[in-house]
């Protein structure tokens, strides 16, 4: 996490190479749950997401306090890749033979994490990261010893590790730390932005070895505009609004506002992407027929997730209405039976309740496009 030194204005190409490393881990993640869709499987996939997406908020507000722009900074960088990259090749049997291999990666990324704030930052970022650096070693060497274990007690490691990594910011307050909104708010939307594109990457992957006829045109199409539609759910203002809002922030309360909206909100945006990139998967193979009860509550429960999570991010940092947001939660729930039936007819309905969603908001907003104009719903 970034400590109290001078702000950076811009992500720079290297974070955004980073970034890149961590979206295989993402991908990596969607085949493993549309590979296994069970609810052992989808929980897994939850934990491992946790875990993953802890460590890359770590470095992104490391990177909020220290430019990497020296040749011993991009070399540890580039080993803090390395570690990212051992942990996304373990996913699909992180639960099974490559367990160690997942540890690995992890304690890797954390210990030059950890480096990286020591060397870098001076006596007062090591002051400010004393408790936070301890507590990491803990999770980072529970999940690297869960790793060698075998079944329930991998499970429940890792558990606890989570639970460590999640009350950290709480038992070392993070209001002594500071952060620079535009580069905090960039560096999380550009993972948004990764992430939505691979799950445009499974619609190829779905198809692969299928005739391309008319069907699988349509279901392509309305998959592409499933991601459209979630890209414009949060970059139609939400990005631009977080940075006001956090720059309007007090300073010493603005890491507490960071850390409730992109610590936790978050994981729910990135676990909402990897299930809807993993049920377009199953429809694309499925373009002519119906899905099974499972595949289309796996598409309906993504998007309420995402959907969901977006509220909860908005909430945190008051930066807009949500009723009609909660309420498309539930209504794309209510297009599973229809998936069930036909899956085209499921993707069709879930592209419809998005676009009266926003539609409802454009007019709520008096048809500027800018739902909080008048500033935050106070309801």
């Amino acid at each position: 996490m970034a400590a109290l030194s001078p702000p950076v204005a811009r992500v720079s190409t290297l974070e955004l190479f980073f970034d890149l490393v961590f979206v295989f881990a993402v991908t990596q993640l969607t085949a493993a749950l549309a590979n296994r869709l069970t609810w052992v499987g989808a929980a897994e996939v939850v934990l491992m997401l946790a875990i993953v997406m802890w460590m890359y908020s770590a470095y992104a507000w490391l990177t909020n306090a220290m430019i990497p722009n020296s040749l011993g900074r991009r070399a540890l960088m580039l080993v803090g890749m390395a570690g990212f990259l051992i942990m996304a090749q373990a996913v699909p049997a992180a639960f099974a033979s490559t367990g160690w291999a997942f540890g690995v990666g992890y304690f890797v990324a954390n210990a030059v994490h950890t480096g990286l704030f020591a060397l870098t930052g001076g006596s007062r970022m090591v002051r400010a990261f004393r408790t936070l650096a301890p507590l990491n070693l803990v999770s980072a060497t529970i999940i690297l010893v869960g790793g060698f274990t075998p079944g329930g007690w991998r499970w429940g490691l890792w558990l606890v590790a989570v639970l460590i990594q999640r009350a950290s910011p709480y038992i070392d307050p993070v209001d002594r730390f500071i952060i620079s909104p535009s580069h905090f708010v960039e560096r999380h939307g550009l993972i948004i932005i990764v992430a939505l594109g691979e799950s445009l990457v499974v619609i190829g992957q779905g198809a692969h070895g299928a005739e391309l006829n008319l069907s699988l045109v349509v279901v392509g199409v309305l998959g592409l505009s499933i991601a459209y539609l979630m890209w414009w759910i949060y970059f139609g203002g939400d990005d631009e609004r977080a940075e006001s809002a956090l720059a309007a922030v007090e300073p010493r309360q603005r890491a507490r506002a960071a850390f409730n909206a992109y610590g936790w909100a978050y994981v729910g945006l990135l676990l909402g992407i990897v299930a809807v990139a993993a049920g377009i998967k199953n429809a694309v193979g499925h373009a002519s027929g119906h899905l099974e009860l499972p595949q289309a509550t796996l598409l309906a429960a993504g998007l309420a997730v995402y959907l969901l999570s977006d509220v909860a991010f908005r909430l945190v940092l008051h930066i807009g209405p949500v009723r009609f947001r909660a309420a498309a939660a539930v209504a794309v729930l209510a297009t599973i039976p229809a998936g069930i039936a036909l899956g085209l007819a499921q993707l069709t309905a879930l592209v419809a309740v998005l676009i009266g969603m926003l539609y409802l908001e454009d007019r709520a907003a008096g048809g500027g496009g800018r739902p909080d104009d008048c500033g935050p719903e106070k309801s």
